[in-house]
């Protein structure tokens, strides 16, 4: 008899003993901790200001609503808040950023509850959710960037150095905004920066102080004295993204025998 329950004594002594040795399990609840708001949060958090709040009216100008009429009439009517994104682009050139007001007109416009428009706006970066100067200097400082040319630390220090400011600020006098963001699809031409809605590119420490210049002084020109602001594109001196040094391959004919269409030929 002892020795059939022997194993089951034995083995439950063994499993409290294995269960008394084993560590205490760590609380799985979070501690409350003080600590700063990251940068981040202005993505998707807000906060009311005087220049940002729901009691500033906005409404379209009328070339604007012609505008959003051509873009609605591009959509099924049940589908209107398609638009949500190009109407939403529209107030932020016409207010200077999407505010919670002009968020609030769009979401009126496309009958859309708020939430989901506030969720377009704060997913996508295009959409400046503070205000910005009148220039909006962004600087890539991806990998290409970094090593191709001169490099992007080069051309964030020369920025910085001139303007005075630092990523994610704005100068005093409210003409330039500058930021540091990631990719912006003009690796080949690296350095560069958008301002506004136009790439700068292959540019050096030099060439960028002087474009921020000539903008300085184009936004204080008075009439009839216009100033010379550089062209958009490479600073360098070539058309596109052709290799700097000049064409090096595909200079004569195919060596192989082609065959095309007739009307090709």
């Amino acid at each position: 008899m002892a020795s059939k329950i022997t194993p089951y004594v034995f083995g439950s002594a063994a499993r409290r003993v294995c269960i008394a040795s084993r560590p205490a399990i760590r609380s799985q609840r979070r501690a409350f901790v003080a600590s700063p708001r990251v940068a981040s949060d202005s993505l998707f958090v807000h906060r009311d200001s005087a220049d940002n709040n729901a009691s500033i009216p906005f409404k379209f100008s009328e070339q604007n609503n012609a505008v959003i009429k051509e873009i609605l009439a591009r959509y099924p009517p049940q589908y209107k808040k398609a638009a949500v994104m190009p109407i939403l682009d529209l107030g932020q050139r016409q207010h200077g950023f999407t505010s919670l007001s002009v968020m609030n007109e769009v979401a009126r416009l496309l009958e859309m509850p708020p939430m989901r428009v506030y969720e377009v706006a704060t997913f996508y970066t295009m959409y400046n959710r503070n205000p910005v100067g009148k220039y909006h200097v962004q600087v890539c400082t991806t990998t290409p960037c970094q090593l191709g040319g001169c490099g992007s630390d080069a051309i964030v220090k020369a920025i910085e150095g001139h303007l005075g400011v630092h990523n994610g600020e704005t100068t005093k006098d409210n003409l330039f905004t500058y930021l540091e963001v990631e990719c912006l699809g003009a690796c080949v031409n690296a350095p560069m920066v958008q301002i506004n809605d136009d790439y700068y590119e292959d540019l050096t420490p030099e060439s960028i102080v002087s474009l921020l210049k000539a903008l300085e002084a184009s936004a204080k020109d008075v009439a009839g004295t216009p100033s010379k602001v550089p062209a958009p594109g490479p600073a360098s001196g070539r058309e596109s993204c052709e290799p700097t040094g000049g064409l090096t391959s595909l200079k004569g004919e195919p060596w192989g025998k082609e065959l095309f269409k007739k009307e090709f030929q």
